[in-house]
């Protein structure tokens, strides 16, 4: 969503902060930077750390904060003082990061709603 978004992909390709997200609870981890030459997408994931970039920002976090936090439903500086979300890196760009990717709540929120809805809070 956040990367094909006709607004959302192009800002936070523009921003170029390569991003690491570790789910502790799963045992999962996800890197994220902008496309680069030749590439289709705004952005390009991996879902391992076998990855030829270093992330500018690591968060470490459960699915449920995720899961909230992609619905809008989690402060992040809250989450952060609180030690619900563990970072490392340059936090001042992830933070820059949050209004470019608040348009994703919504949308993430009609996918777990007509797929997922048992996830929705």
């Amino acid at each position: 969503m956040l990367s094909e978004d006709p607004e959302m992909g192009p800002k936070l390709r523009d921003a170029d902060v390569p991003q690491r997200f570790e789910f502790e609870d799963l045992d999962l981890v996800m890197n994220i930077r902008a496309k680069r030459a030749g590439e289709q997408a705004n952005l390009h994931w991996e879902w391992t750390d076998e990855v030829d970039w270093e992330p500018r920002v690591q968060m470490k976090m459960s699915s449920e904060v995720a899961n909230k936090y992609f619905q809008g439903k989690e402060n992040i500086p809250l989450a952060i003082a609180r030690r619900r979300i563990k970072t490392g890196g340059d936090i001042k760009a992830s933070l820059a990061l949050i209004p470019i990717t608040k348009p994703v709540y919504p949308l993430y929120r009609a996918m777990l709603g007509e797929h997922y809805p048992h996830l929705v809070v």
